[in-house]
């Protein structure tokens, strides 16, 4: 047996306050920083206790080892599923739910900090954290400056499973109320397939033409799903 193995054992028996002050998580994290915490330990610092017979920690993992120890999976879990894990009342869950969505928010904050769209990955980590992880289709477009910096970033569609309406004269309208030269549309696929379809093609296609005969450009458009994404551009569709 390991001294990791043998550690591992001796901390099941103990609570929290009797390990080793190196050991606990908010005592190694004042010390050592963020980056000495696994996920887990990060988590019950959230969570702040256990129950009677498991810690903080404890109680952490058992919620990370039934999400496949994928953070983006707990993150995913609703209030409902949160709760049925022992040891994780609402508060709890809820304190879990609004931790995951300030990191989503300070993602999006960040590239809007910047006001500029460079490269498809920019767009990609500004709307994978908006609509990536919703259960229906939402249809968002980023309107640009000539110098790629962003002048708006708006919804225009929500649908169902599968598909969304969009109409093309409100987008170009809203282009030319913005003095925008140019947009990249997005939307996401909730089934996680990036294939466009039919109706994504025809749409990426007819948005092009139109938006020309305005001396608008339509710099690309990105399908995204939780943890990748399709670009037109990328794939010589444009």
């Amino acid at each position: 047996m390991t001294n990791d193995q043998e550690q591992e054992i001796s901390h099941s028996k103990l609570t929290i306050p009797d390990w080793a002050v190196q050991d606990r998580p908010r005592e190694k994290y004042l010390s050592l920083g963020s980056s000495s915490l696994s996920d887990a330990e990060l988590i019950a610092i959230l969570l702040r206790s256990g129950t009677k017979s498991e810690s903080a920690v404890d109680v952490a993992r058992n919620l990370m080892s039934q999400c496949q120890n994928n953070l983006n999976r707990v993150a995913d879990m609703p209030l409902n599923k949160l709760t049925r894990i022992n040891g994780i009342g609402k508060v709890k869950a809820l304190t879990l739910l609004v931790a995951f969505e300030l990191g989503k928010r300070c993602r999006v904050a960040t590239v809007i900090q910047k006001r500029k769209i460079n490269v498809t990955s920019d767009l990609v980590e500004l709307m994978q954290t908006k609509n990536a992880r919703l259960g229906h289709e939402e249809f968002w477009v980023i309107f640009l400056n000539q110098a790629s910096m962003m002048l708006g970033v708006e919804n225009f569609g929500r649908g169902g499973l599968t598909s969304t309406s969009v109409d093309i004269r409100l987008i170009l309208l809203r282009a030319l109320e913005l003095k925008a030269t140019g947009f990249l549309m997005c939307h996401n696929h909730p089934s996680g397939d990036l294939t466009p379809s039919k109706i994504d093609m025809v749409l990426t296609m007819q948005m092009k033409e139109a938006a020309q005969l305005l001396s608008l450009q339509l710099l690309d458009h990105v399908i995204i799903c939780k943890e990748s994404y399709y670009s037109f551009a990328e794939n010589d569709l444009l």
